[in-house]
């Protein structure tokens, strides 16, 4: 649905006129067949991503364009650095090109992607424009040109993940990536780019060629022209020194530089001068360039022809293949599918990254030493300890433990350590199991708790045998007999795996049959009552097998019954 909005909208038409402008979603038609910028990929606010698949059909799948290879040059870079201001240069070019003129009129408003002045971001999520325009190339071959323009990164109202997942979008789609910088190439710059740039390469399938195609590192707004001159001879020297690896560097800066090299096919630099105080300061600046610095326009005029005249685009390029705009949607739904799962993890402040190391390095020294005082309790060659001792040495040692990670100096805050000193506290628990089953092992009468167990259920049911056979039940006897055999064989079973060490996976089900038996109730009440039901039927058992003294033994128990 069209939504009115009181602001400049994609045609440059400022929002201090009373005329009405609005917004169209994708699932309407364009206004008066006028190109627009439009969604693609939104950001909602749970701060999940949605691609608007119909427009971006729409926009691709035309007819004209569908089986062309194309060409997808993209902007990117932190919020509020004049992203959709080149963007709407870049469109004048590409309706112009032709002419030497092609800025226009000095007196004409700038048109195209919605942008303008202040410190709130303008831009959400991926947006494309919605002409996609053919190309003749040198060769003779007609390509597709795509204009897409991102959301800024690090504004108030995103997150890492969010920026960290536009900018490796847009890169994974481009061909050609202009990374918008303000002022200078510094190195937290060239960190979140080594950060966006893993986050897409780990998104993508593994190749040994390079992930992605050029990057150009526009610096706006350049201050040292004497050092480096603007425009492109300027900026390469200028990239070289700041790309540069020496052996003195330390490790971590050679990495990030190796890393973007790793990255990249094409690499490259420009420099712009600033384009005026009119334009920063301005309120009302709506694009006219003759509000605009001149040494601006001479460098736009030089930079704009140099990222999209004929002979300078690149086809996307996906593992060595040429890319359609048919293909091109099939990446970007693909693609888009990786970053709405939980396949992949979610890049992280370099606070947050350096509180959970140092938290995980309190847990690690906190559990060292609650292992080290417990193996000096029960142990190794440790004799065994009772249980209640154990339990209660466990708890002064965990104690300990947990005062070690509260005494160390923790960065993130009490609210963020909280979760892991419960992690702490969990881990040491399971522990603890641990230390109760070896220390159980110990125990002689504990470790012949099996053949003690199927040693009763023979007896047992060598008696239970006897009895049911003697008054006539042989069902019954059968039964006591079958499981009689079974015990027989699981004690030798056992037997053979404590002795040869083979089928381990059958000795523990054997123990844990025998130890579900023992530890009914309490540790030794289902043996004392298997003993005292073979007790209590011994007289019949005499009765059933009649032997020396069987007559005496009867009289006894007469006489203890009256």
């Amino acid at each position: 649905m069209a939504k009115h909005r009181k602001d400049r909208d994609s045609w440059g038409e400022w929002s201090l006129s009373d005329k009405n402008v609005y917004d169209w979603s994708s699932e309407e038609e364009e206004p008066d067949g006028r190109a627009r910028p439009v969604q693609v990929l939104l950001v909602k606010d749970d701060h999940t991503f949605e691609l608007d698949e119909a427009a971006l059909s729409r926009i691709l799948l035309s007819e004209e364009v569908r089986e062309r290879e194309v060409v997808a040059i993209s902007v990117a870079g932190a919020f509020r650095k004049g992203k959709s201001f080149l963007m709407d240069f870049m469109l004048r070019y590409m309706y112009n090109h032709a002419s030497d003129s092609w800025l226009g009129d000095a007196d004409e408003p700038l048109t195209g992607f919605s942008w303008r002045g202040g410190s709130e971001r303008e831009t959400t999520g991926i947006q494309i424009w919605s002409e996609v325009f053919l190309v003749d190339k040198p060769d003779g071959r007609k390509v597709a040109v795509l204009l897409m323009d991102t959301q800024g990164t690090f504004d108030s109202q995103s997150t890492l993940r969010d920026s960290a997942t536009v900018f490796a979008l847009s890169t994974m789609i481009s061909s050609m990536q202009v990374y918008n910088i303000s002022q200078n190439v510094q190195e937290d710059d060239l960190q979140h780019l080594q950060l966006f740039t893993e986050y897409g390469r780990l998104a993508m399938e593994e190749t040994f060629l390079k992930p992605f195609q050029s990057m150009i590192f526009l610096v706006r707004d350049w201050s040292f022209p004497y050092e480096f001159p603007y425009g492109q001879e300027g900026g390469m020297k200028f990239l070289e020194k700041r790309l540069k690896i020496s052996e003195n560097q330390h490790e971590e800066l050679q990495n990030v530089r190796k890393h973007i090299h790793s990255c990249f096919t094409n690499i490259s630099c420009f420099l712009m001068p600033h384009p005026g105080l009119k334009v920063a300061t301005n309120p009302h600046f709506d694009g006219r360039i003759k509000e605009i610095d001149g040494d601006f326009l001479n460098n736009l005029k030089v930079l704009v022809p140099w990222l999209l005249s004929p002979r300078n685009i690149d086809v996307k390029e996906i593992n060595g293949s040429k890319i359609t705009c048919r293909g091109l949607v099939e990446y970007f739904k693909a693609y888009i599918k990786i970053y709405q799962g939980e396949e992949l993890p979610h890049p992280k402040s370099m606070l947050q990254a350096t509180a959970e190391a140092n938290n995980l390095a309190a847990v690690a020294a906190a559990k060292d030493l609650y292992n080290k005082k417990m193996e000096e309790v029960c142990g190794g060659d440790r004799p065994f300890l009772a249980p209640s001792e154990l339990q209660a040495r466990h708890s002064v040692i965990r104690e300990e433990a947990l005062q070690v990670f509260r005494g160390v100096k923790k960065m993130g805050g009490e609210e963020f350590s909280r979760r892991y000193l419960q992690q702490l506290e969990g881990e040491i628990d399971e522990v603890f199991v641990q230390y109760i089953k070896h220390n159980d092992s110990k125990n002689i009468f504990h470790a012949a708790r099996t053949p003690a167990t199927l040693f009763v259920v023979i007896f047992v049911m060598y008696v239970a045998a006897g009895i049911t056979g003697f008054v006539g039940v042989d069902i019954i006897a059968s039964l006591c007999n079958m499981i009689l055999g079974l015990a027989l064989i699981t004690l030798c079973t056992w037997a053979y795996i404590r002795y040869s060490g083979e089928y381990r996976e059958l000795g523990a089900v054997i123990d844990q049959v025998a130890g579900a038996l023992w530890d009914q109730g309490s540790t030794n009440e289902a043996l004392y009552k298997l003993y005292n039901v073979a007790a209590n039927h011994r007289h019949l058992y005499h009765h059933a097998f009649p032997g020396p003294q069987v007559e005496e033994v009867a009289e006894e128990q007469d006489k203890k019954r009256d």
